[in-house]
């Protein structure tokens, strides 16, 4: 059966064979595609978080963009012999079957692609260009990393220098400076260092790179001085042979290899170097206006605002605010905070225990459930490594004197409301930093599929949230392939394309009592 496209708005039927044309009223319809005069763009977003994976499809007519789903896929790190990896030749499979996808869809040809990920990993590449071991995973950081670095050099001057939180396990830095001490063979022998989508990038086209928001999440990053922080590369003795040239977000770095143009039956489409950071490319399409903070809401929650220069206060890095890349080339300082992934634990836990529950399954259970009985600080160190997180949840509670939370709903509703109360704390430091009330809070990325999470982030907050698009970084992610064709003239033009091609959901703000003791205990935790 040949896959259908999705035509909205449209007065025009065309019927399988397109040899005959039928007046219509407007509405949405099924129907084989048929070329119209106005070109139409075919792109494809490959969207990779920490948990699964899509391919998607979006077709631009320079006004709105509909996006459809190809493939989708499950990512999960693997534990070998106490370090966790990730399964880099399953993802790039993964890869071309979302490209075969498209070509079995019958669309024509495919203009561009682009990757986004989530920040910091990497892959090591041999001379011969090969992998040198297996990219491993963020999650393997401990405090140990950390104080190894800031005994060479002080927080403040690496602060100073990058602009990144300096108490995050998981920064690049930290994992190269692990590998170091530890003499690791592939660090070594590597000749390249390529970030997860740059990698990724590279086993589809051969050309290697490194693109400017992925490249601001390693804490080794100048955004002073717009390039590779040399000196402390130098200081803590990294190879300076394996950092390659930073490229600008929309760059076109290179095409599909002509092996896999044969393999997969497609053209030689170009890759673009789209925001490559998952978050850049979500907060590319957010369609606020004003004064607004933004909240990319997925495994990790990344709450701030888009700002021309790096803001490198004291105060920014005691507020725990790093300054990552936006695809217009300026800065986002935001609080990086542990979000869905307390959840996505727990559920591993209770899918181990027999307990079959959907996400929506478990929402329902916290709904029936009495509110604010308990507040964890999400960022509690404990909560960073995998493995026994409802427990780790419980201790927390117990050793803070809170009631423990025994059944899903209470878990999982000491999760929703903590994780809310967070996003106040960060929004109460942007204003301190912006100088400058923000009006509103965008949310976008897949935890704005939990309405619930969402009516609790205007409750603590005090301030409206408007959700939307759901597929955030896959539409930022496209529409930069837009602009890197020349069919949008920047973020702007992107925005406008935003707001033309999907709807937002606005939730009012009902500020308790109840919530405002629950953050005078959460800033309790905090200090």
């Amino acid at each position: 059966m040949n896959p259908l496209i999705i035509v909205k708005k449209s007065n025009i039927i065309f019927d399988e064979t397109a040899a005959a044309v039928k007046s219509a009223k407007p509405f949405a319809l099924c129907v084989k595609y048929v070329k119209e005069e106005k070109h139409v763009r075919n792109m494809v977003a490959f969207d990779l978080g920490a948990s699964n994976g899509r391919a998607i499809l979006g077709q631009f007519d320079g006004k709105r963009i509909e996006m459809r789903e190809l493939h989708r896929f499950e990512n999960n790190y693997i534990e070998m012999n106490g370090v966790y990896y990730w399964d880099t030749p399953y993802l790039y499979s993964q890869l071309k079957q979302g490209l075969l996808a498209f070509r079995q869809g019958g669309f024509g040809e495919l203009d561009s692609f682009g990757i986004d990920t989530w920040g910091v990993d990497y892959g090591l590449l041999d001379k011969n260009g090969h992998l040198a071991g297996v990219p491993r995973s963020y999650r393997l950081g401990v405090q140990e990393d950390i104080d190894a670095v800031t005994a060479v050099i002080p927080r403040e001057t690496l602060y100073a220098r990058s602009g990144i939180d300096t108490g995050l396990t998981f920064n690049t830095l930290y994992q190269l400076c692990r590998r170091k001490r530890e003499g690791d063979g592939a660090l070594e022998i590597a000749d390249t260092l390529l970030l997860t989508p740059d990698l990724l990038g590279y086993f589809l086209t051969g050309a290697v790179g490194t693109e400017y928001t992925i490249a601001t999440t390693t804490q080794l990053y100048n955004p002073t001085a717009r390039d590779w922080d040399w000196e402390t590369i130098d200081q803590m003795g990294l190879p300076r042979r394996i950092f390659t040239k930073i490229e600008p977000s929309g760059a076109i770095r290179g095409r599909l290899r002509p092996e896999l143009c044969r393999e997969l039956g497609l053209n030689p489409a170009a890759f673009v170097a789209v925001g490559s950071h998952d978050t850049a490319s979500s907060v590319a399409a957010i369609p606020g206006r004003g004064s607004f903070a933004f909240c990319s809401s997925g495994t990790f929650s990344l709450v701030g605002v888009e700002m021309e220069r790096p803001v490198l206060s004291p105060q920014a890095m005691a507020d725990g605010f790093s300054n990552e890349g936006t695809v217009q080339g300026g800065f986002r300082p935001l609080r990086n905070i542990i979000g869905l992934w307390l959840i996505q634990e727990c559920r591993r836990d209770w899918m181990k225990e027999g307990k079959n529950l959907s996400w929506d399954g478990i929402v329902q259970e916290a709904r029936r459930t009495p509110a604010l009985r308990s507040i964890i600080d999400t960022d509690s160190p404990e909560f960073y490594a995998g493995g026994g997180m409802e427990q780790k949840i419980r201790d927390y509670c117990a050793r803070t004197g809170q009631p423990v939370p025994e059944t899903v709903g209470e878990t999982a509703r000491c999760i929703y409301e903590s994780l809310a109360l967070k996003y106040r704390h960060a929004i109460e430091g942007l204003e301190r930093m912006k100088g400058e009330r923000i009006d509103s809070m965008n949310i976008v990325g897949g935890g704005i599929q939990n309405k619930l999470l969402c009516q609790m982030a205007a409750d603590a907050a005090g301030r409206p949230v408007i959700t939307g698009p759901i597929e955030g970084a896959a539409m930022g992610n496209l529409l930069t392939q837009a602009m890197a064709l020349g069919d949008l003239a920047g973020v702007d033009e992107l925005r406008e394309v935003v707001r033309n091609s999907v709807e937002v959901e606005t939730y009012t703000p009902n500020r308790t009592p109840e919530w405002e003791r629950a953050y005078e205990k959460l800033l309790g935790f905090i200090k």
